[in-house]
């Protein structure tokens, strides 16, 4: 009972082969998938992919990286309508990404505040991208806190410290494939907190885990993620994933699997 809580299903990435990227999944017994938007077009599309599939939902977000582009009232006016589509189960992805040099802090800033608030007045979780601004990141949710915040810190990278001041604020973490890689930080993180505040994603296309590194991801291959958490809390494949989908399903207000 396998989850993929972050997913880009609907990017063109998987135009040409998505109905055997889907019956891949459905093999693997995957149960669960999230498509998140990054934008007002993204979203809209993840939406649309949600209605096809029962097991599959929708998140409707402002990526850091398109907080760049001229950002007014209209645009998040959209997104606010979006966002109340049935099958949208949080905002996201949202957050702060400072990796590249012509990256626009305050702008990313701005919207990010933005995009909280409107998780705020629809009640849902949000879906956090933080990428190389931890200590900007962890200052702004602690501004903006309140006491109905939570959501999942996507495709997480922080240190064992960052990761439980991210989880007393009310955020889970979501392990991505890079908890395969050799140098990762992961083993550390998901051993220091308890399996209630894990989940697993593929961020497909991206970050193939190994031994599929090199290749494009695809939500099967969150089987690998889940085997990685489970070897390194020493339990079973089957107890770690049970005990992620039931995470899933309480953090997202989702039917139970």
């Amino acid at each position: 009972m396998l989850v993929d809580t972050h997913c880009h299903l609907s990017f063109p990435d998987f135009d040409l082969d998505r109905k055997a990227v889907i019956e891949r999944l459905i093999a693997d017994n995957v149960r669960l998938l999230i498509d998140p938007g990054v934008d007002v077009p993204t979203s809209r599309k993840s939406i649309e992919l949600a209605a096809e599939f029962d097991f599959i939902y929708a998140n409707v977000g402002l990526h850091p990286h398109e907080a760049a582009h001229p950002v007014d009232d209209t645009l998040f006016e959209e997104l606010a309508t979006l966002a109340r589509s049935p099958k949208v189960v949080a905002i996201g992805e949202i957050g702060l990404d400072y990796h590249y040099p012509d990256h626009d802090p305050k702008a990313q800033q701005d919207a990010f505040r933005q995009m909280l608030k409107m998780a705020l007045n629809l009640d849902l979780p949000v879906v956090i991208h933080c990428r190389d601004a931890w200590a900007d990141m962890l200052h702004i949710l602690s501004e903006e806190r309140h006491s109905s915040m939570r959501g999942m810190m996507h495709c997480f990278s922080g240190d064992t410290a960052v990761a439980k001041e991210c989880i007393r604020m009310g955020f889970k973490l979501s392990i991505p494939g890079t908890v395969t890689y050799k140098r990762s930080l992961l083993p550390e993180v998901i051993r220091s907190v308890s399996i209630d505040d894990l989940l697993t994603e593929t961020d497909a296309p991206y970050l193939a885990p190994v031994p599929c590194r090199g290749k494009r991801n695809e939500p099967a291959f969150v089987r690998y993620v889940t085997a990685a958490i489970a070897e390194i809390r020493e339990t079973t494949l089957q107890d770690a994933a049970e005990r992620i989908a039931q995470n899933s399903v309480e953090l997202f207000r989702l039917p139970a699997l």
